[in-house]
């Protein structure tokens, strides 16, 4: 396939402390808007050390955003302002779009063996739907199709469609894509995305090569040190790879598998004002939504 898109930056997520004491790695975030536009922030919760992550992220409110939780290994228990309530299991997601206002609080809760793997992406809203009403989509594993291609690739369409299967979260404005792949070791992986799309990978686990000249932008995971410069530019666990635009993405493994998430959207092309957990076009509006926090009129719906 011609045209298959180049790397732009590669990074490593950063450890950070967010909620009520949640060890994490931050793969991108406020710093780097516009980047990733429409996509805020993703973060990578794992710990098999349960003081790391079992304060968790109590009751918060979020406005003119949706968050997306999934969880790999171990359980979060959740609730919402609008009754929701439950645990994300391993393989489930938590799709919410708090639109005009919603509080929550996510409490993770890790495995038996005390392991706790998931990942949270953040979502901007237009304008235009950022006072929406908030709506709630809760997906058990066996909601998430796997489609399984040639040379065993394997991939969880989350969000959009791959080989004729789609995902089962639909109707989201920016038009999202969200899979999680698996390919083994020497297998090509290729997948078209449409023009004008923001698309991102992230590395889950092994290590693969994202760009066809597989020396692009070493220099981004290795500093300035090229000697063996066709092993160093593999990308490994924990690192975020940003594509230029193009029609596809290629990526391919030699003696290890690799395990990433792959995200694409329509980039929205508006400011953001983001403060905490709320991001709107404007500081004004931002203080209107925490004024309307303190005083008790921050939810809207029913």
């Amino acid at each position: 396939m011609n045209d298959i898109r180049t790397i732009s930056k590669i990074w490593k997520s950063k450890p950070t402390i967010e909620g009520a004491g949640v060890h994490l790695k931050r793969a991108f975030g406020n710093s780097d808007v516009p980047l990733f536009d429409p996509f805020l922030l993703l973060d990578d919760f794992h710990s098999n050390y349960p003081p790391y992550y079992l304060k968790g992220f109590p009751w918060h409110p979020h406005r003119g955003i949706e968050t997306i939780t999934y969880v790999i290994h171990g359980r979060v228990e959740h609730g919402d302002s609008m009754g929701n309530k439950g645990v994300i299991e391993s393989g489930d997601v938590q799709w919410m779009t708090a639109g005009s206002g919603i509080i929550h609080q996510e409490m993770p809760r890790g495995d038996n063996d005390g392991l706790m793997w998931g990942f949270q992406l953040w979502a901007n809203l237009p304008a235009s739907h950022k006072m929406m009403d908030p709506r709630y989509r809760g997906l058990t594993a066996g909601e998430i199709p796997e489609v399984v291609l040639k040379g065993d690739i394997r991939v969880k369409v989350i969000c959009g469609e791959l080989a004729g299967v789609s995902g089962p979260v639909r109707d989201v404005v920016i038009d999202p894509s969200y899979l999680d792949v698996t390919i083994p070791p020497e297998t090509t992986f290729t997948h078209p995305i449409g023009r004008g799309h923001k698309v991102f990978a992230y590395v889950v686990d092994g290590e693969g090569y994202f760009d066809p000249e597989r020396n692009a932008y070493a220099h981004e995971v290795v500093g300035d040190n090229y000697f063996d410069m066709k092993r160093q530019c593999a990308c490994g666990a924990e690192s975020l790879i940003l594509y230029n635009d193009g029609a596809a993405v290629a990526i391919s493994t030699q003696e290890r598998p690799v395990r990433f998430l792959l995200v694409s959207g329509l980039p929205i092309n508006e400011p953001v004002a983001w403060y905490g957990p709320i991001v709107m076009n404007s500081q004004e509006e931002l203080q209107t939504a925490f004024e309307e926090y303190e005083k008790g009129t921050f939810i809207k719906h029913k």
